[in-house]
């Protein structure tokens, strides 16, 4: 698989992954071959590229839930740069309570984790994706915190319009990768500002602005050294503190490479003065990250695959090296209390790398995905 810039773009390339518009309506299938036509149209779309697959790679597996993942993200994206846009122009709500019903509707109320797959980013879409996958981060994690309907539906409004600030920064700044003291000053005003402007528009909801205010803070702490025992943090804040961060951590860009679920989870835990660990616990049992089937890579520079998961450390499963196929249980510190894991292993587009049929050959029980297969 690799991904190809759009200017780079030839007809006869197969698609690796689907193409939605902006209404849900699959354009091109999985292993559509690009034609003339369709490379304007993904020009037009304002797509800074695809995923293509190699000529003689098979099309990879996709499950009914992460084709519909894709989707939602797909229309929910568009939805919110229409409205970020609308609220910057005339200081109004206006289908922001649709979208936050749609997202809780559709990943407030999961029964088991999702898989939860990073759309890749550039600077001129990196707000809106982030926006969205921090609102669905911030939905799954308050329902199985069991948090009263009006705490969730206020802390995913404010993880929509959270960063609306940054998109009032000039492009000459924000698409900097190295910003000057006098620089990062100009986009810590433009983020108050925002906060302001949330305050007007959340006038009948002031914990919206609240939720916002309170989890910058948080984040401001972490790298001022700031004292913050004192400050009494409503719930949405605390989750809008973890699901940023993670999210923040995990994205993929183009112009970096992405930090490991597995790094991101080590940050959260190892600062729980910032991040609250029964938000993190949340974030834990709503994604899979570490479930069985998955490939990892340890910190000696083996690799292996989760056999069991670790209910009490999830970073401390039952593992077989590749190597010798030998078990290795992970949560046996006085054994292996140097080993760890490193990072997961992952295709091109992000996606974990399983083995079940490895599972079934130690004859490991587990909920096999079911794929669905291209025409």
């Amino acid at each position: 698989m690799l991904f190809v810039k759009k200017d780079d773009l030839k007809v006869g390339m197969r698609l690796a992954r689907p193409i939605y518009n902006k209404d849900g309506v699959l354009l091109y299938e999985r292993n559509s071959k690009l034609t003339m036509q369709g490379i304007v149209s993904i020009k037009n779309f304002g797509l800074i590229g695809i995923f293509v697959l190699e000529p003689a790679e098979p099309v990879p597996p996709m499950t009914q839930a992460d084709i519909d993942f894709e989707r939602f993200q797909t229309m929910s994206v568009f939805s919110i740069r229409e409205e970020l846009e609308k609220i910057l122009q005339t200081r109004r709500l206006y289908k922001m309570p649709t979208i936050a019903a749609n997202i809780i509707k559709s990943y407030g109320h999961l029964d088991k984790k999702l898989n939860f797959v990073q759309n890749l980013r550039s600077k001129e879409d990196y707000i809106y994706k982030h926006s969205l996958n921090v609102a669905i981060l911030c939905a799954m994690v308050t329902h199985v915190m069991n948090l009263r309907l009006d705490e969730q539906v206020e802390t995913v409004q404010a993880a929509i319009i959270h960063d609306i600030g940054k998109l009032t920064v000039p492009k000459n700044i924000s698409g900097k990768d190295n910003l000057t003291d006098e620089e990062q000053e100009f986009v810590r005003n433009a983020e108050l500002q925002g906060h302001n402007l949330i305050d007007i528009v959340f006038s009948s909801s002031p914990n919206v602005k609240r939720i916002c205010a309170q989890a910058q803070r948080l984040l401001a702490s972490l790298d001022m050294q700031g004292d913050i025992s004192s400050m009494k943090m409503v719930n949405g804040a605390k989750v809008l503190a973890v699901m940023e961060t993670f999210d923040t951590m995990t994205a993929m860009q183009v112009e970096k490479e992405p930090e490991s679920e597995v790094a991101a989870l080590k940050h959260l835990l190892d600062n729980p003065q910032i991040y609250d660990r029964d938000v993190v616990n949340g974030l834990i049992r709503s994604i899979s990250i570490l479930g069985p089937g998955t490939s990892v890579e340890l910190n000696t520079g083996d690799k292996a695959l989760v056999l069991a998961d670790n209910a009490q450390n999830i970073l401390e499963p039952m593992i077989l090296m590749f190597g010798d196929n030998s078990i290795v249980d992970l949560s046996d510190r006085e054994r292996f209390g140097d080993l760890e894991i490193k990072d997961i292993m992952k295709t091109m587009d992000n996606r974990h790398v399983m083995d079940m049929d490895l599972l079934k050959k130690q004859g490991i029980k587990v909920e096999e995905p079911e794929y669905v297969t291209v025409p």
